[in-house]
């Protein structure tokens, strides 16, 4: 099976730990984007220029490709904006190329009234406009797959990774333990999916060394792990070796500026994720790779924390 792998958005959360695990496994491995050197990923990267936005730059970047990583994403506030064209453009070069495309998910589509457990077939009710947007977009893959264009789609919860790069977790949660505090968004009693990223970028791997003996089009659910508050603050705490206080998001301030700032808009769209409680079903992920082995919740915890 040949082995090149496009990944699109590469200086992302989810883009930069794919150039690595790729890298680790043998891929040769061409990471696109804007302003990219080949400092910033491990020696042999091939590094390609790329505008989502244009058809014929897609396309090019993603030449003599097997596999395409799109893990590149507007800015939140653009999302209705940019995605249907990311979305028709990487079908585009993919069909070019005769590549299978692969896809980082999240939980968004379930919306507010998801359930405690969420699996493949759980019906997508998004009450949230990014929610119908990731949507919209995996329908559109989905269609064309019956066309031939082969998609996977990995999702997941939360991300961390241990370096601040603006999610949740490094930039807003445990940015201030040098102080004593854990600030949690929600419900300290509500179960949370999170995603640890070096192990779903590993696990996006070992689907690609399978897809072709996957169907056209394919969801797996990344099982992570499911932690309350207390489950995260404890073991913040068993990491760092003293107690921290947990605090709680100021949600009410976040209200009134709202309206002068729309990314806090954007994030306030989502609070629910952080008082619904969830969890994802691994089951299908597992039966596809038995052997697969996750980062104990401790050391990734404690990597997440210090980097």
């Amino acid at each position: 099976m040949s082995k090149t792998v496009v990944i699109l958005g590469a200086k992302g959360r989810f883009g930069r730990n794919a150039v690595e695990a790729f890298h680790n496994a043998g891929w040769h491995v061409i990471a696109t984007g804007r302003k990219l050197n080949e400092s910033m990923f491990p020696h042999g990267t091939e590094i390609r220029h790329c505008d989502l936005t244009d058809r014929d730059s897609t396309i090019a970047a993603c030449v003599d490709a097997d596999v395409i990583i799109h893990a590149a994403h507007p800015l939140y506030t653009e999302w209705e904006k940019f995605t249907p064209t990311y979305t028709s453009n990487v079908i585009a070069a993919a069909r070019h190329c005769q590549a299978t495309i692969m896809i980082p998910g999240n939980v968004y589509n379930y919306g507010a009234a998801m359930p405690d457990v969420l699996r493949e077939e759980t019906p997508q009710r998004p009450t949230a406009r990014k929610g119908r947007i990731r949507v919209e977009m995996e329908k559109t893959f989905a269609k064309e797959a019956k066309n031939g264009v082969q998609t996977i789609i990995l999702r997941a919860g939360d991300f961390f990774e241990g370096v601040d790069t603006g999610t949740w977790f490094e930039s807003l949660m445990v940015n201030k333990l040098d102080k004593g505090v854990l600030t949690y968004p929600g419900d300290m009693d509500a179960i949370h999916a999170w995603a640890f990223l070096p192990d779903m970028a590993r696990a996006m791997v070992g689907l690609a060394e399978q897809r072709d003996s996957l169907g056209h089009f394919e969801e797996f659910g990344f099982e992570g792990y499911a932690l309350t508050g207390h489950d995260l603050k404890a073991l913040v705490e068993k990491s760092i070796g003293r107690t921290v206080k947990a605090k709680s998001m100021p949600w009410g301030i976040m209200r009134l500026i709202a309206p002068f700032k729309p990314l806090i808009g954007e994030v306030l769209e989502m609070k629910y994720l952080w008082t619904t409680p969830h969890r994802i079903d691994g089951a299908k992920l597992r039966k596809a790779l038995p052997d697969f082995q996750p980062t104990p919740v401790e050391q990734a915890i404690k990597i997440g924390i210090s980097g």
